[in-house]
């Protein structure tokens, strides 16, 4: 039994306890539940008696003191259990006690002490574990209820929250109720007042019609209880157009009115309000008219009773009238108002009211043109029959139209004060103005005198007239009188434009020239005597410089103003400058001046291509009899000198261009088939063709006519071809001796020929000259026309020395030999550089034109 390992492990050892103490030993973490917290000392009292039962296993070396673990202030009903526990444990023990050596018999009984010491000290050595292991479960049945408690109390939370979400569930289906009960209680409302608002459309219509169909209903017209009355209407109006199924076409198209609903009752109802509102509106012409009638009758009752002055009558006639006008403008414009024509109308419709203003302006005409226009007639025949206007139609139309204008500008401001806008009023004018049209159109009709047809229609266009370039607008208040006076001024233009033409005609296109005005060059002479030019010495032209001439070439064209001195019949100006002229020339010009600016500018461009037309074949006519009489020189220079006086005369007119009459002419067409038919070969396809390619047979094609030409082509065709015609021949004079037909003779002389041709061009260069110095008085035009002769020789000179050299067998490119002077060999054909030469000498172009120093007229026929 002693040699038990155990015995030995669980007695105390017989060192002392200093060594004992000395041991290291191992010591154990502290436990939770050794942790210092405010109930330590408490816990401590309650376990002494576990303590004292553990002192002697410590004494012999025993393990480690079991130790309490710190428990949580929540853990109290633990506590106290466990107290209870180890005070009843530690009773047992104190109760049993050890036994003593003196109750020890035997072997057996101590066998049996030991044994049970052995199980005491083993107990007591296990004693802190149990206490531990006890505390242990103790704490695991605790948690475990801990859990079981942590369960129960999700449970009851998830149901917690399962009820939550039925009552959220719950929550949000009344809320969706009432949400749609509330939806529901405003669609109700909303169709509530909806009826309530169609229904005061509907509603409208038994009241107004019992009003407008009232006795005595008129009386309340100038009320604004009316007023507001069809403003209604014209709500329920817009109302029933609206939603009536068909829309009307004068409604105009718009997006909320195409998606609002449609009624059936809509068409009857806009029917019977259209009815009303011209109920309305013709209980407002009524009163109008009415009212005009009371004024004018009361005017016309106080003129008839006594004699009246101008002063008083014009008070009367006007102050009366502008009494009552403000009160009656505004019931008038209800109906104005009313009377505008759809967006979507057709051009030119009317709107529905519109005949009502209409009567309103009709009344209103008939109503003053009964006071006023007797009054007028009588003071434009008093100006007709006054010793100052009674034959002179300028005079005449001068004072009654400017009586005229007065009357229109007072009615004008009398018109403003009864009606909005000028609707109605120049109708009303154009009756004001019928007394003077009355006197005026037939005194301008049997007007003969172009001059006083003019001074007319400068008087019409420059007083009355409104300036079509003027920037600034016209006030809207301001009466254009220009729209009055445009008949007259139509008349006078009209009559001025016809006598135009009957001038042209008579005077111009019929003219027949008596013998002296076709005395040319004697005529020159006369005009040289009458000028300035007689009172010089004569100069040559060759070696003298050239002399001012007496009737100059005006540089810039010269228009008839109205200022001139009148002279004959047509009161044409005749100065110095005019006096060569050839009469139709002068009566062109004239009757251009006169016309400018008074007539349209397309009819003046067309008068002018036809005045310059007949005119350019008056003076062509006239070139051709001159050159029968006199030379061709004559009737050449003749017609030069008179192109280019009008060519410069019409540059200050601006005429544009006109596009020539172009016409067909089928008369070819009808020939040919007439004559086809005469000679049987009608249906022969080779006549047929014959005929379309333009045959003897005439033509079946019809020819293209242009009436007249633009007349500045025209002129500048003309002027062209007879400048070529004039130096043609005096260059085919000059160059006769080496011409084509003598220089293909057999026994023609190069050399005699070309000094043939300097004797000739010597002689006829001075007749050159002497024929320039009696047409054309501008020197730069008579030293361009001699250098055009000039250039004319030396270029047919030219053609003949290269035949000459071709015949002779060298290109003509080689030049002969010259003398140090500058003069061919005598027996040699002159090339053609030297011949230039030597005509530059003879012409003297060169050298004359050069002495114009500072000239800055500039040749008229430089481009011809």
């Amino acid at each position: 039994m002693y040699d038990d390992a155990s015995y030995y492990t669980f007695i105390p050892s017989a060192a002392p306890q200093e060594e004992k103490q000395a041991t290291p030993k191992h010591k154990r973490r502290q436990s939770l539940l050794k942790q210092p917290n405010e109930d330590a000392q408490a816990n401590d009292r309650s376990l002494e008696s576990i303590g004292e039962s553990a002192t002697e296993a410590k004494s012999d070396g025993g393990p480690p003191k079991a130790t309490l673990s710190r428990r949580a202030q929540s853990y109290t009903d633990f506590h106290h259990a466990a107290r209870n526990i180890l005070a009843k444990d530690s009773a047992v023990e104190k109760r049993k006690g050890p036994k003593g050596h003196d109750a020890i018999a035997n072997d057996l009984e101590f066998a049996e002490w030991y044994d049970s010491l052995e199980r005491d000290l083993l107990d007591a050595s296990h004693e802190e574990y149990t206490d531990y292991q006890k505390q242990l479960d103790l704490t695991s049945e605790h948690l475990d209820s801990l859990l079981s408690d942590t369960s129960s109390t999700l449970d009851l939370l998830s149901s917690l929250s399962d009820s939550f979400k039925a009552v959220e569930a719950q929550t949000t289906t009344f809320q969706r109720q009432c949400e749609g009960l509330i939806q529901e209680q405003k669609r109700l409302t909303q169709l509530a007042d909806g009826i309530n608002h169609n229904l005061k459309y509907y509603g409208f219509l038994e009241p107004v019609t019992r009003r407008l169909n009232a006795p005595g209903a008129s009386s309340f017209v100038r009320s604004e209880e009316f007023s507001s009355m069809l403003a209604r209407l014209d709500e329920c109006l817009e109302y029933m157009a609206a939603h009536v199924c068909t829309a009307p076409k004068w409604l105009p198209e718009k997006a909320d009115t195409l998606n609002q609903p449609k009624h059936r009752e809509a068409s009857t109802y806009r029917s019977r309000y259209r009815l009303l509102m011209t109920r309305g509106l013709t209980l407002i012409r009524v009163n109008f008219v009415a009212g005009l009638r009371e004024i004018s009758s009361d005017v016309t009752r106080r003129i008839a009773d006594r004699q009246l002055n101008e002063t008083t009558m014009s008070a009367l006639l006007y102050a009366k009238f502008r009494v009552g006008a403000s009160e009656l403008k505004e019931v008038a414009q209800e109906i104005r108002k009313r009377a505008v024509r759809a967006p979507g109308a057709e051009p030119g419709a009317e709107s529905e009211y519109q005949s009502l203003m209409n009567e309103l302006y009709t009344s209103y005409s008939a109503t003053r043109g009964k006071l006023v226009i007797p009054l007028i007639r009588k003071k434009i025949g008093d100006i007709a029959v006054a010793p100052s206007t009674s034959k002179e139609l300028v005079p005449f139309a001068r004072n009654s139209i400017s009586y005229i204008r007065e009357m229109c500008s007072e009615e004008n401001e009398l018109w403003r004060e009864w009606f909005e806008g000028r609707d109605g009023l120049y109708d009303f004018l154009e009756s004001v103005c019928e007394p003077l049209y009355d006197h005026l159109r037939p005194r301008i009709i049997h007007e003969n005198e172009i001059l006083k047809l003019c001074e007319l229609c400068t008087l019409l266009q420059t007083r009355y007239m409104h300036d079509q370039e003027d920037d600034e607008p016209m006030d809207a208040n301001e009466l254009d009188f220009s729209v009055l006076i445009q008949p007259a001024l139509e008349d006078a233009q009209t009559r001025l434009v016809f006598r135009t033409q009957a001038i042209l005609r008579d005077e111009i296109e019929r003219y027949k020239p008596k013998p002296d005005v076709l005395d040319y060059p004697a005529n020159n002479r006369k005009v040289s005597l009458s000028g300035t030019k007689g009172q010089r010495p004569a100069m040559s032209g060759r070696k003298g410089s050239m002399a001012e001439p007496t009737t100059p070439m005006p540089k810039t064209p010269m228009i008839v103003e109205e200022g001139d001195s009148p002279n004959g019949q047509w009161g044409f100006d005749t100065q110095a400058a005019l006096q060569g002229w050839y009469p139709t020339l002068r009566k062109a010009i004239w009757l251009l001046s006169r016309i400018y600016r008074l007539v349209n500018s397309t009819v003046f461009d067309d008068l002018a291509h036809q005045i310059v037309h007949q005119t350019t074949l008056s003076l062509a006519h006239a070139s051709t009899l001159i050159s029968r009489s006199a030379s061709p020189a004559d009737g050449h220079l003749f017609l030069i000198k008179h192109l280019l006086f009008l060519k410069q005369q019409i540059v200050a007119f601006d005429i544009e261009y006109v596009t020539p009459d172009i016409s067909f002419d089928f008369s070819g067409l009808s020939n040919t088939f007439h004559e086809l038919r005469e000679r049987g070969g009608f249906f022969d396809p080779r006549n047929l063709w014959r005929g379309l390619s333009g045959g003897s047979l005439g033509s079946l094609v019809p020819k293209v006519v242009e009436n007249m030409l633009d007349a500045k082509v025209e002129l500048d065709g003309r002027l062209r071809r007879v400048i070529g015609e004039f130096t043609g021949a005096f260059a085919e004079r000059i160059l006769d001796p080496i011409s084509a037909d003598k220089a293909a003779k057999k026994n023609f002389d190069p050399i005699k020929a070309v000094e043939q041709v300097k004797g000739v061009a010597e002689k006829e260069v001075r007749v050159l000259r002497k024929k320039l110095e009696e047409y054309i008085d501008d020197g730069r035009t008579r030293e361009t026309l001699v250098g055009a002769v000039q250039d004319l020789v030396v270029q047919g000179y030219e053609t003949f020395f290269e035949h000459q050299m071709q015949e002779n067998g060298t290109d003509g490119s080689g030049r002969r030999g010259k003398s140090k002077k500058g003069k061919g060999r005598e027996d040699e054909v002159w090339d053609v550089d030297m011949f230039e030469e030597w005509a530059g000498d003879v012409f003297e172009v060169r050298r004359l034109l050069g002495r114009e120093d500072g000239s800055d007229g500039g040749s008229a026929v430089g481009s011809f």
